[in-house]
This record gives C-alpha cells, sequence and structure tokens, in this order.
C-alpha cells in the first residue's frame, strides 16, 4: 500500500497518465506513482506487456491502475484514450511522455519509412500526447509534464537512425509547452536517461564484458535502473517542484561529465 512518507509530494489523487507504460521505466514509474497516491492510468501500444505491467503495480501497492491500449503515433487513438480516461478517472494532472523506439541503423542506410516509423513515436507521439491530454489540463488551469528523452539527445549516438534526433527534439518540445501554456498553470520539463538497464537496452549487457566496461566510466560505478528515472519524474510532477519548468534534469550517474577524465592525462590520472 501507499507509504505515508510520500505524502510530502502533493500527488494524492491526483490523474497520472504514463506512456509506454508497459516497458522497465514505465512500469517503474506506475509503481512510484501508485505509491503515491496519484490515479494511475498506464498507455501502451503492446496489451500484454500493459497488462502485466497493471498486474505488477497491483500486487506491489494494492492498486488497480486503468489501462489502455493506445498508438502514441496516432492521433485517433490518443484522443480515444483522451476520452476514455477522463471518463473513468476525470482530467489529466500528469501526463508522464515515456513511450519510445530505439533502432539501429546508419543515416546513409537508414529508409524513409524507418526513419518516419521511429520519428512518429518518439517525438510525434510526445506532442500528440501533450496537445490532448494538455487541454483537460488547460480547461483546469494547472498540470505537469514530463517527458523522457535521454543523453543522446545532445550527445549524439551514431549508428542509432532518427533515435538522437527525435529525443533532441523532445528536449525543445518541452520548452516550447513550458513558455507557451505556463500561463495555464502548466509545467513541462525533461528527464534524460543515461546509462539505464532497461528491455530496449538488455541486449548490450548480455555481452561479456560490456556491463564492467560501462561501469567504469560511470563515476557512481553503477549502471542505472529505471527506479532512478521513476524518482526524477515523480519530483518534477510534485509540488515540490511547482516553479521548475523548462529544465532538463540528466540522470546518468554523472557519465556525461566524465569526458576530461576518459583522455590519458599523465600525472593527473588515477586510473
Amino acid at each position: 500500500m501507499r507509504h505515508g512518507s510520500l505524502d510530502w509530494l502533493g500527488l494524492e489523487d491526483k490523474v497520472c497518465i504514463i506512456t509506454g507504460a508497459g516497458g522497465g521505466i514505465g512500469t517503474a514509474m506506475a509503481m512510484r506513482f501508485a505509491d503515491a497516491g496519484a490515479k494511475v492510468v498506464l498507455l501502451d501500444q503492446q496489451e500484454p506487456k500493459v497488462l502485466k505491467a497493471a498486474e505488477a503495480v497491483k500486487q506491489k501497492t494494492g492498486i488497480e491502475p486503468v489501462v489502455q491500449v493506445c498508438d502514441v503515433a496516432d492521433p485517433a487513438s490518443v484522443a480515444v484514450s483522451a476520452r476514455t480516461c477522463l471518463e473513468k478517472v476525470g482530467p489529466c494532472d500528469l501526463l508522464i511522455n515515456n513511450a519510445a523506439l530505439l533502432r539501429p541503423g546508419s543515416l546513409e542506410e537508414i529508409t524513409l519509412s524507418e526513419w518516419n516509423a521511429l520519428i512518429a513515436v518518439n517525438l510525434t507521439g510526445y506532442f500528440l500526447c501533450a496537445q490532448t491530454f494538455g487541454q483537460q489540463m488547460r480547461i483546469k488551469s494547472s498540470g505537469a509534464m514530463v517527458h523522457i528523452a535521454s543523453i543522446s539527445g545532445t550527445h549524439p549516438q551514431g549508428f542509432s537512425g532518427a533515435y538522437s534526433i527525435s529525443k533532441a527534439g523532445v528536449v525543445m518540445l518541452s520548452r516550447q509547452i513550458a513558455i507557451e501554456w505556463g500561463k495555464f498553470g502548466i509545467r513541462s520539463n525533461v528527464v534524460s536517461p543515461g546509462m539505464v538497464e532497461t528491455e530496449m537496452s538488455s541486449k548490450f549487457y548480455e555481452e561479456p564484458g560490456v556491463r564492467e566496461r560501462r561501469s567504469a566510466v560511470i563515476p557512481m560505478g553503477r549502471i542505472g535502473q529505471p527506479d532512478d528515472i521513476a524518482d526524477a519524474a515523480l519530483f518534477l510532477s510534485s509540488r515540490r517542484a511547482n516553479y521548475i519548468s523548462g529544465e532538463e534534469i540528466t540522470v546518468d550517474g554523472g557519465y556525461t561529465r566524465m569526458l576530461m577524465n576518459l583522455i590519458p592525462r599523465p600525472g593527473y590520472s588515477q586510473n
């Protein structure tokens, strides 16, 4: 059941929409928000995965989330989800844009259809959900959005097709929402994960030595977990972040600050 220690976040009975809720980060966020007393609505295109996530949330927190199968890249699907959520639990207070795809591919070889498919989910889907659920927020003159981007939105991740481009777009989308909809009492922020172990990145860690090599370049000495991202999203959604908008929080254990320590510096380096 919900822990009283989370009351300070002020999320009791807030309607929280989480896209991509069937994935590792999505499920972790659903558990965190449910535990804080929010009314959690799980959206995902893959019904078996989102039902599994909902059952995990129910078993851990005792709260049964609302589940809605939704393709965030399809305006009609998003509109149906918004109407259904409004009827079942009320207008959206919190939107966590999290649904994403990762596809390998070099820029000289990626096809236009592959490019469009990734952009449709990773960027256009964020816009559609923000616009649609944001309408409910604008009517009530309050709300908070957290968009999950990536450190690759700032540091290009080669041979990943449109992934880095899409995540860079997410950051700018969030900033534009912040300046346009602030007058409606809506805040918009970004959480950019790095070096987090999820279903999407799990294959990387199947290769011998990858976990050790990655951990070695992270100041905190460990690979991030979905809960690390969920905690950042929880804070930015809460009343404790009421004057934070248009910002980006990087959650990577300090990895992106390691540049000068990854080059040989005789007499300075400890390793």
